[in-house]
């Protein structure tokens, strides 16, 4: 099956189109800078440049195609609002597929999309979902709620160097789920034509408050974090001051979600159906556990080679 990733050089896309070259498909990923997605090429993908706004590039990048999978989103960088770069192009792509007569559709969503309409980025997604629900497309909807890879960044690099750990005066209980684990849905969708036209939340096995993964980081670092809370008010009022300049709309439209994570509502959904409909295994879905002690043996075990290098290179300038 020839499918097209969109959003493949992203932390999701590009375990996507890994996980479809290893099931045996033709992998074509959608980029707007090639020469950055040149690691998916070596992977064995095949490249081509272009833009969900540019309605043109998105005809010549569905030629031939199958099925799309899309887990393209908007970058915090994007200067432009999420209305323009999500929204208006979620339209462009699903008017090429009718056009180019695909049928087979996948789309990343959020779970709880339809909760917060009053969040840009979920207004967005739930708009998708619905678009989809309309139309004549076989889709499959997989609302996942955050993944573990920004754990690294948000919780587990601050705590192991001694840096203050950010979070909200509202904790939300978030069920995290390793990109590689999203990654098997979404291409296992393409040979289940049960799942064809559903929804399914797609969470990892446990929902875990802030609270909960400093000490986790805190047990395998073998570090003490140091903890802020932002509260709920400030976050408003920064949101509302880059809302006011029309350069940083798309960082205010950001902090918005802030709603979501911080809002208290736990961001979990059971998963039974889920796994059988897509015919996985989920004692084969990693746990956060296991996630974050990987992480910190192999980043410590760095340091140990880095350190004991270092030792060389210091005994080898001694004059005796």
């Amino acid at each position: 099956m020839q499918v097209l990733v969109v959003g493949g050089t992203g932390t999701l896309g590009r375990q996507i189109a890994r996980n479809a070259l290893d099931a045996g498909h033709q992998v074509r990923c959608m980029v707007r800078a090639p020469r950055k997605a040149s690691f998916l090429q070596e992977w064995g993908c095949e490249l081509t440049r272009g833009d969900l706004l540019e309605p043109d590039s998105l005809d010549y990048a569905l030629d031939g195609v199958d099925a799309v999978i899309d887990a393209a989103t908007s970058r915090p960088t994007d200067p432009q609002s999420v209305y323009v770069t999500d929204w208006d192009g979620k339209l462009n792509l699903l008017r090429a597929c009718e056009r180019a007569g695909v049928s087979r559709f996948v789309f990343v969503s959020l779970l709880g999309a339809h909760r917060h309409r009053d969040v840009p980025l979920m207004d967005i997604k739930a708009c998708t979902e619905n678009l989809l629900e309309s139309s004549d497309l076989d889709y499959t909807i997989l609302q996942g709620a955050a993944f573990m890879q920004g754990v690294i960044s948000q919780f587990a690099i601050p705590v192991l160097e001694s840096q203050t750990v950010w979070v909200s005066g509202t904790p939300t209980a978030i069920a995290y789920m390793n990109t590689q684990d999203m990654a098997r849905f979404a291409v296992s969708a393409l040979g289940r034509p049960e799942t064809i036209r559903g929804s399914y939340p797609v969470v990892g096995p446990k929902a875990w408050n802030t609270g909960e993964l400093v000490q986790l980081c805190e047990r395998y670092s073998g570090k003490t974090a140091r903890v802020f809370r932002v509260q709920p008010l400030l976050i408003r009022l920064m949101q509302g001051v880059a809302s006011f300049f029309e350069p940083s709309v798309n960082v205010a439209e950001r902090l918005a979600f802030a709603e979501v994570t911080g809002g208290g509502q736990e961001l979990n959904a059971p998963m039974d159906t889920c796994y059988a409909a897509f015919g996985l295994d989920p004692e084969q879905t990693t746990s956060m556990e296991a996630y974050i002690r990987e992480y910190y043996d192999t980043i410590l075990k760095r340091l140990r080679e880095m350190e004991a290098d270092l030792d060389k290179d210091a005994k080898k300038k001694l004059p005796f």
